[in-house]
């Protein structure tokens, strides 16, 4: 590739493409014609000598040399847009998108008011939720797959954190948004309802698991583990939502977030318990890729994510430094 005469214009082309999986959105965001779009990631692909992308269903996919090249790219738009326009991101005037990778339960508790604040302040300003499948982001936050993840990272803040006292390069930030509490949940007439839940009897019973991984092992493992305990997991799933369904119609224990509940609709249908053994606070931050300059669109962005969460606990967070 002569990189003398490629048309730095691609670029921007190829990153709103790559951000939005689709050639109509991105005209859409352009104000470009989809020919032209379509063109001009014809002339990149000419000069990188890869496809970039392919057609996949009602969207496209990029190749490994796109997702390569994307995170490169990004960043050096980024920076030279804060060069040339630094502190220039206009809520009011922007028609900016951004992709936010979330559990169905933190999207159920944030998202009603980040929409909120979008319609008052933001009108032009697009937001996607995708699945957050993986309790380590890092890599589909460098990839660019996602602007920014929100959830328990606590394996990766302690490993940032590490690196950061070790005085290596942390190429991450994060924000704490809000801390929650889990409670054991079954159905109404559970044969454990109506009784204290012992250990003997929350070990005994059987369980399903909300794991983004498919393992059937998480955190409330982890705690009856310290206390030489187990439990029977007999069904994992992927979404918080489905876990209320399943319990409504079985004798399955599970664990949800206790501000979850309210929102699966069917909550007075559930019973709810403490969990009978200690475990640790699940504290829920955004976590984003640090970047050369100043990213005012993600601040922004972030504000309104803490913002969210205030008016969804109704009280103040402590300011992070």
């Amino acid at each position: 590739m002569n990189f003398r005469s490629l048309d730095l214009n691609l670029l921007r082309v190829f990153d709103v493409v790559m951000a939005e999986r689709s050639l109509t959105r991105a005209a859409q965001r352009l104000s470009l014609t989809q020919p032209a779009v379509s063109n001009a990631m014809r002339r990149l692909r000419d000069a990188v000598g890869d496809d970039l992308v392919v057609r996949s269903g009602a969207g496209i996919e990029p190749t490994p040399r796109a997702l390569a090249l994307w995170p490169p790219v990004r960043e050096a738009l980024a920076q030279l847009q804060d060069t040339l326009a630094p502190g220039q991101f206009d809520p009011a005037s922007a028609g900016s998108t951004f992709v936010l990778a979330m559990a169905d339960a933190t999207a159920a508790t944030l998202v009603p008011f980040l929409v909120q604040i979008l319609e008052r302040e933001a009108p032009g300003v697009s937001v996607r939720v995708v699945p957050l499948t993986t309790r380590d982001p890092r890599r589909l936050l460098a990839e660019g797959t996602a602007d920014m993840a929100v959830g328990h990272f606590p394996a990766v803040l302690a490993d940032l954190t590490a690196r950061a006292q070790a005085g290596d390069a942390v190429g991450f930030e994060s924000r704490r948004l809000y801390d929650g509490q889990y409670v054991c949940v079954m159905r109404q007439g559970h044969p454990l309802a109506a009784q204290t839940l012992t250990l003997d009897a929350y070990c005994a019973a059987r369980h399903m698991l909300v794991s983004f991984s498919g393992r059937p092992y998480g955190f409330i493992d982890e705690a009856l583990a310290s206390l030489g305990r187990e439990r029977r997991v007999v069904l994992t799933v992927n979404q918080f939502f489905t876990t209320g369904r399943v319990v409504l119609e079985s004798d399955l224990l599970t664990v949800l977030p206790r501000h979850f509940v309210p929102v699966t609709g069917i909550a007075e249908a559930l019973v709810e318990r403490p969990l009978p053994m200690d475990v640790p606070a699940v504290h829920v931050d955004a976590l984003w890729p640090r970047r050369g300059g100043q990213d005012t669109a993600l601040a922004w962005l972030r504000q309104a994510l803490v913002r969210s969460a205030r008016q969804a606990f109704a009280e103040p967070l402590a300011d992070a430094p």
